[in-house]
């Protein structure tokens, strides 16, 4: 059993990630408040986890045309520290981003991470007989009311977009979500009135699949390097190896390989440029040194 007086550990990492960039998501913070700690501590008692990472949301008015910055980096440092601890991964996305994803991987040095693509049927097969017990979706576009996955400005994105929905919610698996819009796999779990009443578009974009664990984060990135940090600072034995990968050189080698050789895009400005959501690496990185502060100062315990 985890030690509850390491759970307000957790909610200090989850303020710091409860940053609004320009969203007006506030009130889908206080919507999803706790879900880091009941998603953290759900991972950290799993006797032997498989993960399943879904991620890759494409922007087809970038420049070039490709998957946003935002998911596929996160995913991969998920990946590397949960490989790190003993933990087997894969990652499912859809044809337009699996470049991303494969360059993600690579900067990651974990190349060996499989890329599932294509039949969705076909992924849920083959998660199954991985024995994949979690998904955890980072900034995947989830189906809105309609049926129709929609981006930020309201564009409907699904010949871009492989209903990945299905494979999150085919089961047996636990569910987590990490998201920053109210778009994302994972979103269907806040009442669609409050992303209405708050976010751009908010009526037409919410995505319903819902979650069993939700993470909003300002930037979903960071939820990954949230997430991160909580499972250092439950678990003392995979501490070292998860603050490891909460490092801001392997970040920004992430970010660069996927850049440059995904490509990748910023879902805000639509650059090939080294930004997530419009942010410089300086504000990533501070959000990482903060991260790892709060874990090292945990250690007392």
């Amino acid at each position: 059993m985890s030690d509850p007086r390491l759970h307000p550990l957790l909610d200090q990492i989850e303020r710091l990630i409860h940053v609004d960039v320009g969203r007006n998501i506030t009130a889908l913070f206080d919507s999803a408040r706790g879900g880091l700690r009941n998603a953290a501590l759900v991972l950290a008692a799993a006797p032997s986890a498989r993960i399943g990472l879904i991620t890759g949301f494409y922007v087809p008015l970038g420049s070039p045309p490709a998957a946003e910055t935002d998911g596929p980096v996160g995913a991969a440092l998920l990946a590397k520290g949960f490989e790190a601890v003993g933990i087997r991964c894969r990652i499912a996305t859809d044809e337009p981003c699996r470049s991303a994803c494969a360059a993600a991987l690579a900067g990651a040095d974990i190349s060996d991470v499989p890329v599932d693509v294509g039949d969705v049927e076909g992924i849920i097969a083959t998660w199954r007989r991985d024995g994949v017990t979690h998904a955890i979706s980072i900034e995947r576009c989830g189906r809105s009311a309609d049926g129709a996955p929609r981006n930020m400005r309201g564009l409907d994105i699904s010949s871009y977009t492989a209903p990945l929905d299905e494979l999150f919610t085919a089961g047996p698996w636990t569910t987590i979500a990490v998201g920053d819009g109210g778009n994302e796999i994972g979103m269907g779990s806040i009442p669609r009135e409050l992303i209405a009443l708050h976010v751009d578009h908010g009526d037409t974009i919410a995505c319903v699949t819902p979650a069993q664990h939700l993470i909003v984060a300002g930037v979903s990135n960071w939820g990954a390097y949230a997430l991160l940090g909580a499972l250092a600072g439950l678990r003392k034995d995979w501490r070292a190896r998860l603050l490891a990968c909460l490092d801001e050189l392997l970040d920004r080698a992430v970010l660069e390989a996927t850049v440059q050789n995904g490509p990748a895009v910023d879902g805000v400005s639509r650059l090939r440029a080294m930004t997530v959501d419009n942010l410089d690496l300086a504000i990533h990185h501070q959000k990482i040194r903060e991260i790892r502060a709060l874990v090292e100062a945990g250690h007392a315990l």
